[in-house]
């Protein structure tokens, strides 16, 4: 266990990094044996300070403690109920995009998929030809993260505090537009559609992990926010 001392500012965006990774793995595809073999070797937090984060570890651990035979397999059927579903509605799944879950039709390719394309592109990447889902797959918004994350780990690193300033500010608006604009609605449905421990908890620990994470940046950002606050309060007044 780390000490206070060893508690840095890089060590907390680096473990940023890692949970961002983690979740957008366990949301791209289902869990296959190694991925299972890893987090059963995994140690998950009991009193992270976030009940969701709490209930969600949970959840997932008491999955893993009841793997069997066919653990792989009821995972298999568990993500494809939860997220693809049966296809006869736009209510009959837990569909992962934004787009799905901000337009009042619920449909794929919205406005939502083109603003994180644009933020995606203005942010120098581009979606790997083997992807084949929407930009605004919950997946590669948390991927999104994880990348700015990389980045402002680099700059504190190089010790170009500035640089590093500018890409907490690009995740926190991120979080703001997006990830934290559907991701509730997202879990709500998760809970609704999944039947094992391990799917319910994800929803839980999404959730509670971001709102977290929104408070970390807020922190960190706390004069610069206010800053663009007064700023905005000047212009109402003018």
């Amino acid at each position: 266990m780390a000490t206070e001392q060893e508690i840095t500012l890089e060590s907390i965006v680096a473990n940023r990094i890692a949970t961002y990774g983690f979740l957008a793995r366990l949301y791209r595809k289902e869990i296959d044996q190694s991925l299972l073999d890893e987090m059963c070797k995994m140690k998950y937090p009991t009193n992270t300070g976030n009940a969701d984060v709490d209930e969600g570890y949970r959840l997932i651990c008491t999955y893993l403690c009841g793997i069997w035979e066919r653990t792989l397999e009821e995972l298999a059927v568990d993500f494809t109920k939860v997220f693809l579903g049966s296809g006869m509605n736009a209510y009959s799944a837990a569909y992962p995009f934004e787009s799905v879950h901000t337009s009042a039709r619920r449909l794929l390719m919205q406005d939502a998929r083109d603003e994180v394309l644009a933020v995606y592109r203005a942010a120098g990447l581009a979606k790997s030809d083997n992807w084949k889902e929407g930009e605004d797959h919950i997946a590669l918004e948390l991927e999104f993260m994880q990348v700015l994350c990389t980045r402002a780990l680099d700059a504190l690193n190089a010790g170009d505090e500035d640089k590093a300033v500018d890409l907490f500010m690009q995740q926190y608006n991120f979080l703001q537009d997006h990830l934290l604009n559907w991701t509730p609605m997202l879990v709500g449905e998760m809970e609704k559609f999944a039947k094992t421990d391990m799917y319910r908890g994800l929803g839980k620990l999404t959730i509670g992990f971001l709102k977290t994470d929104r408070e970390f940046l807020e922190d960190i950002l706390e004069e610069e926010l206010a800053a663009l606050q007064e700023g905005s309060s000047d212009d109402d007044e003018d």
